[in-house]
């Protein structure tokens, strides 16, 4: 069984794709198949996909060399903001298993499988027709090998003392630093946990921002990532995949829509009662609207059931369950 997993990635347009999609290289590996990732990306991604099989190939363009690739593989996954409907039809026309990982049903795809691990991926009324099988919902929202088993958060601290912000590879919208900013000047006892990824182009000014109580977590892996989860109180992020790895870890977050493919994880996690929404980030308020939404969570009670709303919706085996569901539409 031969197994690619086509994505793209790099300073412009993040790692986000990468990221989960590494999730599911792992799963397919742990039932014994090798994939191999083909990313259309820079230089950045080689170190984020060291020690994984990948080749680096701008399929977008070179489709002639792609469509060569196709003709000895069985399953190809792709995950992909840019690929038109003719590139799917492409590829549902070359392999027996194609799988389409979508958000927010950004095309009408072609035969194949849509895999949207989304809360509310069931409530974006996805056409049913023939050829077409569904993967919804948050039972397949597949997150990285590290979060699939992990330990119960602490007991919910009576104080906020540490504040996790997170907002990708690249932060391209440069939110880290203005929360940080109001952070510095609102809470100077609290510990801020601030990640940055291989893509961040302000690494200097947040050196420089920072106070005696910031720790600057240079690009973590997901044991990093986990590590910090586990020690911070509550997150403030974007609104990306990340949003689930907090849910699994049972982090009460504040998040922000940075990018309009968030917004239905946004709303599904709003309505689930796990994150509280500060808004768009450029929204006037939105600073304002963090600061609002931290002095709402010093109600531990508050925190606690937030925690536990997000460890009942993400139970970590979702990418088991998408390898294990295409294995068997392969044997079929």
């Amino acid at each position: 069984m031969r197994v690619i997993i086509v994505t793209e990635g790099g300073v412009n347009s993040g790692f986000g794709h990468i990221t989960r999609c590494t999730s599911l290289y792992q799963a397919f590996e742990d039932q014994g198949v090798l994939p191999e990732f083909i990313v259309n990306g820079d230089e950045t991604v080689k170190e984020l996909l060291a020690g994984l099989n990948f080749k680096i190939l701008n399929w977008l363009k070179d489709r002639g060399s792609f469509l060569n690739l196709l003709q000895t593989i069985d399953i190809v996954v792709i995950d992909s903001y840019h690929a038109d409907y003719d590139f799917y039809r492409m590829i549902s026309e070359a392999v027996r298993i194609p799988v389409y990982i979508d958000d927010n049903k950004r095309i009408d795809y072609p035969s194949g499988v849509v895999l949207n691990g989304g809360i509310n991926a069931d409530e974006l009324n996805y056409p049913l027709r023939s050829g077409i099988s569904y993967l919804l919902g948050a039972q397949y929202i597949f997150l990285r090998k590290e979060f699939r088993g992990v330990s119960e958060k602490n007991i919910i601290k009576r104080e906020i003392s540490e504040v996790m912000i997170t907002f990708g590879g690249d932060d391209s919208k440069r939110m880290t630093s203005k929360i940080l900013s109001v952070l510095i000047k609102h809470y100077p006892k609290v510990i801020k946990n601030v990640i940055i990824g291989k893509g961040f182009k302000n690494i200097k000014e947040l050196e420089k921002l920072k106070d005696a109580g910031t720790n600057l977590i240079y690009y973590p892996d997901g044991n990093g990532m986990k590590k910090v989860m586990l020690d911070s109180d509550i997150a403030i992020s974007a609104g990306g995949q990340t949003l689930y790895e907090l849910a699994r870890v049972g982090v009460p977050t504040i998040a922000i829509a940075t990018a309009d493919n968030q917004l239905n994880n946004i709303e599904g996690l709003k309505k689930a009662g796990f994150i509280e929404y500060a808004g768009w980030w450029e929204d006037e308020a939105v600073l304002q609207n963090i600061v609002k939404k931290i002095e709402l969570l010093k109600d531990s009670a508050l925190r606690d059931e937030m925690a536990e709303i997000g460890r009942s919706l993400v139970d970590g085996q979702g990418a088991r369950r998408v390898v294990e569901e295409i294995i068997r539409l392969r044997s079929q």
